[in-house]
């Protein structure tokens, strides 16, 4: 749709609490403050070293809130069709509409649309109210934040137009010489009587230059909708590329009685992609490693709130730190994030959930899925399908059911089948740990240990078999084995340890069926507190962090955006250092032993005076692309 397309995000009533009315009519209102959106109810609020999460969320407590707002809904939009857009509520949310429940809608990272057209109130102010409620904790493994964190829409259209995420469009035929655009629109008729249309579909430059156009008629009948097919032939196309992320605009237009009653544009990439395991990732013929990070959905200090600039940053940020490509860890993106991967040229993993049947907490959504999985798996492949920079889909994240039980192969060929019915045009993977199978070992089986060669052989053939890509969480044992027990297999590397980045890079360069590597983590993250802090034979051997710890401290860049050590040593590992990175050990660590790094990185800081250290030994690290370097201190050579 959309003719018109409304922002909801000004002036929300905001109540923390259990403050909806209908469930206790005796009880005292909340206090109720005015706030914007996005808006994340967990992150003002004081941390509590007792909170049910603990460690997972970084002491943030999660809670109940209500969200209340009027708009006046004019006479004019008689016989219009009016939908609620929201692009993320965590979690449970159900909204009400004068007085009506339009939605409810389980799971926090998926986006929804209510249709408001048969409660409106024409020539009045009209009421909503959103229901939240992320108080059942334990439910996720990292920080997820809390409330309307993203942007929320109002759509306004003719009975006769297209629908939200109506346009699909892909590039069957690539080349600098001649491309090919397929688009296919719906139609929808909410009105009476059978419409005939035109759909006007033209393709334009960045500046606005016709460059391909296609018109073809259709009856819609009333209460129905219809698909209409289109190609759209390009000579000599700018190819969208990471070095040249070209942008054309695609303009489709519902026209009826030579009217324009509906229009809707939608960013175009002409791009191709392949993947083999003789010759890797190919993006537009070109061989192309993927040097990748992963991140998850928060902001640093800004909690969950998905701010526009805030989102656009991230990427900013690995782009200027070498990645050319991101895994969304574990659920999709904001729409911002992924329209700053278009514009800024970074290739996405999109990935959908980080549990299915079985549980990883209490409270997860592994109480929803067999419900919601199709629903919320649509929501992510229609919403996100016409960006250019999504190569692959993954369907999960460490599934516990690849060891087979509560039909974990039947529902990995499920959800493989339905994307496909969707998109067909990219990869399809599942990020795969051997620790999956621990169920199937004898008690006591720690993470010290692997997995045995026969137990991984059986249970992921089985699991990957419907899958383009199989994903490996920290296998580097298995890339040269697998390569001859799973000929043709496709591997890439979805999560890696940062202590080990050099060890992943040369594996990626040296076998070309493994694709790329993706360290765990890109960027910091609030929760899963302390996984990356260092720690020293005789403390605390715990796997995450007490209070006060709320961030992972595993990230290559800090969550303020500045690069941490990792950083410029991934810099060398990448071949793209411009000098030598000194990094000293803090003095005050020296001769003590640490346990193994794995998320962690030697407690080093670029700097070289300690006071109160004088004629004391230290130790210094020093990162270098180059075959040899010299240190010096005061102008005297250390070797």
């Amino acid at each position: 749709m959309i003719l018109d397309k409304h922002n909801l995000d000004r002036q929300w009533l905001f109540s923390l609490g259990a403050t909806h009315l209908l469930f206790d009519p005796l009880a005292k209102r909340a206090e109720r403050i005015l706030v914007d959106l996005p808006h994340d109810f967990s992150i003002i609020q004081k941390r509590d070293p007792n909170a049910p999460s603990g460690p997972r969320t970084g002491y943030f407590p999660g809670g109940i809130a209500t969200y209340e707002k009027t708009i006046f809904i004019p006479e004019s939009w008689k016989g219009k069709k009016v939908i609620l857009e929201f692009e993320g509520v965590y979690m449970n949310a159900v909204v009400h509409f004068n007085n009506n429940i339009v939605a409810k809608h389980p799971y926090g990272y998926t986006g929804f649309h209510c249709d408001l057209t048969p409660y409106l109130l024409y020539g009045r102010e009209n009421r909503i109210r959103v229901f939240v409620n992320n108080s059942a904790e334990p439910n996720s493994r990292w920080y997820s934040g809390s409330g309307i964190y993203r942007h929320v829409w109002l759509l306004v259209g003719e009975s006769v137009h297209i629908p939200p995420w109506g346009v699909y469009v892909t590039t069957p035929k690539v080349s600098p010489e001649a491309s090919t655009v397929s688009v296919r629109t719906t139609v929808e008729n909410s009105g009476q009587e059978m419409a005939h249309v035109t759909v006007r579909t033209t393709l334009q430059t960045a500046s606005g230059s016709e460059v391909a156009r296609r018109e073809d008629e259709l009856n819609v009948p009333a209460g129905s909708s219809v698909e209409t097919a289109q190609e759209l032939n390009v000579d000599s196309p700018k190819l969208w590329s990471v070095d040249n992320p070209y942008l054309y605009v695609l303009r489709s237009e519902i026209i009826r009685d030579g009217v324009v009653v509906d229009r809707t544009d939608t960013k175009v990439g002409i791009r191709s992609i392949s993947f083999d395991a003789h010759s890797g990732f190919r993006l537009n013929g070109v061989p192309i490693k993927l040097r990748g990070g992963c991140v998850h959905h928060d902001c640093g200090l800004l909690g969950a709130a998905a701010y526009d600039r805030a989102e656009e940053r991230k990427v900013e940020l690995l782009k200027a730190n070498g990645f050319n490509a991101v895994r969304c860890a574990h659920n999709p993106p904001s729409p911002t994030f992924l329209d700053a991967c278009d514009r800024l040229g970074m290739l996405v993993i999109d990935e959908i959930f980080d549990c299915w049947r079985e549980a990883k907490n209490p409270n997860d959504y592994s109480l929803y899925f067999e419900d919601w999985w199709q629903r919320d798996l649509a929501s992510m492949i229609l919403r996100d399908r016409n960006h250019p920079c999504i190569i692959m889909w993954s369907i999960g994240n460490e599934i516990p059911e690849l060891t087979g039980f509560s039909e974990g192969y039947t529902y990995a060929r499920k959800l493989a089948d339905f994307i496909r019915s969707l998109d067909n045009t990219r990869a399809i993977t599942c990020a795969l740990t051997e620790f999956s199978l621990r169920p199937l070992i004898a008690e006591g089986f720690g993470l010290e240990r692997r997995i045995p060669d026969d137990l991984w052989i059986e249970h992921s053939s089985k699991f990957a078999e419907p899958l383009d890509v199989v994903g490996y969480n920290y296998m580097l044992h298995r890339y040269d084995s697998d390569g001859k027990n799973f000929p043709g297999r496709i591997i890439c590397g979805t999560e890696s340890f940062p202590s080990m980045a050099y060890d992943y890079w040369e594996a990626v360069e040296r076998l070309p069926y493994v694709i790329g590597d993706f360290v765990w983590t890109a960027i910091d993250y609030l929760g899963e507190a302390g996984i990356g802090r260092v720690r020293y034979e005789g403390e605390d051997p715990s796997f995450l962090g007490n209070y006060p710890w709320h961030q992972a401290f595993c990230g290559d860049i800090d969550i303020c955006g500045f690069k941490r050590p990792q950083s410029y040593y991934r810099d060398c590992v990448w071949g793209i250092s411009k000098a030598p990175y000194i990094a000293v050990h803090k003095p005050e660590n020296y001769g003590k032993k640490t346990r193994a790094l794995l998320w962690s990185w030697p407690e080093v800081v670029s700097s070289w005076t300690w006071p109160g250290y004088e004629g004391k030994p230290i130790l210094i690290d020093v990162y270098s692309a180059n075959s040899e370097v010299e240190l010096f201190i005061n102008g005297r050579s250390l070797g």
